[in-house]
């Protein structure tokens, strides 16, 4: 698919673009700032809100969403954190939170490559704010933090069988005979979509009847605990989505990138019915999933997204708020399943909108272009330009061909908070990572 044209009204000169990013930009305190999340406010009317990052592993970036997260669940009722994470990993967290367990979480859970996304000081102090939140609300009225993605396919195996073991043997039996086509790939999942490729049987009818099978008994499973059932459910469908992504993998990045987002949009739709009608929604995610792929490279591939999915679902009660950073250093790994690095980030290139936001001068910065009012910014943001991403791996030696990307920020997001220099995230916990799980992403994707 060819990029599509320039959709600018008039051509600017790249100085006056950064005068009117300079003039529109709101300057921003200390992120430990009381003060730091008072001009988020105005995303408040939003029934989802999703917050980007630029890399995974830059502290900045988590705090600055905790942030603007807790003053959205403290003014504005926001019940939902949603999160790049997976369904169990991240359930861990949500029972403490929600006072159903201790926070065992950081032993318990991210023992998989790349263990320092969540599992570092900033999600921690995050939860133990929440949890202290929560402290004062009737059970039902606590918010909850979910897990969206969809690589945890062994545990969520092992979850669904737990839960059936509890409310019903027979059907756990069953369970197991249906997941047993799955139980050489656990731990190796990628192997099977290999192994599939070059002819052997699938197991998708295995696992699509097993959902099939726990939905038939919603009723009488959701009589007895309708939150179990919900989760149970939810980990049925991740094992349904992860054996048709390990599949769809060798077929193509596109498809899988494509079938993985569709499933975080689909959880987080289901997180949105399950809370019933006052639910609201905070989405952690990296800024490739929830800025518009129709406004970049991405899209023009053939690809979609959360954030795109978002905006066709939801239109203007979807905010999509992406982050950008300079230079400074990231916690990051060369390579997949190799060690985290503090590593240094690159000043950013002549011909990126990171540039063009440094120019503007300010050290920290909200520029917002919803509206009438910012019109002429929003024209002037709709051409292509690079922009940077940085996942869990970092390569400054071939960042041109490895980290950037072509993006029209009018149409990719509605707003982007400027952090010029910023340090990596603080690991915490278990150093060890747990070799018996799959690495995340792995072999594809942000």
């Amino acid at each position: 698919m060819s990029e599509p044209r320039l959709r600018a009204s008039a051509e600017v000169s790249e100085k006056q673009l950064v005068a009117l990013l300079r003039a529109h930009a709101i300057a921003l305190p200390s992120i430990d700032d009381p003060h730091f999340a008072d001009h988020f406010e105005r995303f408040a009317d939003a029934r989802v809100v999703l917050i980007g990052e630029a890399s995974h592993g830059t502290s900045e970036f988590y705090r600055a969403r905790a942030a603007i997260t807790r003053r959205l669940i403290e003014r504005h009722g926001f019940n939902i954190v949603a999160a790049e994470a997976d369904w169990p990993d991240a359930a861990q967290i949500d029972r403490h939170v929600r006072q159903r367990q201790p926070a065992t979480w950081v032993e318990d859970s991210f023992k998989r490559f790349p263990a320092w996304m969540w599992r570092n000081r900033e999600v921690a102090d995050f939860t133990r704010w929440l949890r202290r939140h929560n402290d004062a609300l009737p059970a039902e009225r606590r918010v909850e933090f979910r897990g969206l993605d969809v690589y945890s396919l062994g545990a969520s195996i092992r979850e669904v069988l737990s839960y059936l073991d509890q409310v019903d043997p027979a059907a756990a039996s069953a369970a197991r005979r249906r997941y047993g086509c799955l139980s050489p790939w656990h731990e190796e999942p990628a192997g099977y979509g290999h192994n599939v490729m070059l002819g052997q049987p699938s197991c998708e009818q295995a696992v699509t009847e097993q959902l099939s099978a726990l939905l038939a008994q919603r009723l009488e499973y959701m009589g007895r605990d309708d939150g179990d059932f919900f989760d149970a459910e939810r980990n049925a469908r991740v094992v349904m989505a992860a054996e048709h992504y390990y599949r769809a993998m060798y077929r193509g990045s596109t498809e899988s990138w494509n079938l993985r987002d569709r499933h975080m949009f689909d959880t987080l739709r289901a997180l949105l019915e399950h809370r019933g009608a006052d639910a609201r929604a905070v989405v952690w995610a990296h800024n490739s999933h929830i800025g518009n792929a129709a406004a970049t490279s991405m899209g023009w591939g053939g690809e979609f997204n959360i954030g795109e999915l978002c905006r066709t679902a939801f239109g203007r009660e979807a905010v999509l708020i992406g982050m950008a950073t300079d230079r400074g250093e990231v916690a990051a790994a060369d390579n997949w399943d190799e060690p985290m690095q503090l590593k240094q980030v690159r000043p950013s290139r002549p011909d990126s909108w990171e540039q063009l936001f440094l120019q503007a001068g300010h050290p920290a910065s909200l520029t917002e272009w919803r509206g009438d009012n910012h019109r002429e910014l929003r024209q002037a943001l709709a051409r292509p330009r690079l922009e940077r991403a940085i996942g869990v791996i970092y390569r400054p030696q071939t960042e041109r061909q490895s980290h950037y990307f072509q993006a029209i920020l009018a149409e990719q997001f509605d707003a982007l908070l400027w952090l010029e220099q910023t340090a990596a995230v603080t690991p915490i916990g278990p150093r060890r990572i747990d070799e018996t799980t799959v690495p995340d992403t792995y072999p594809f994707g942000e």
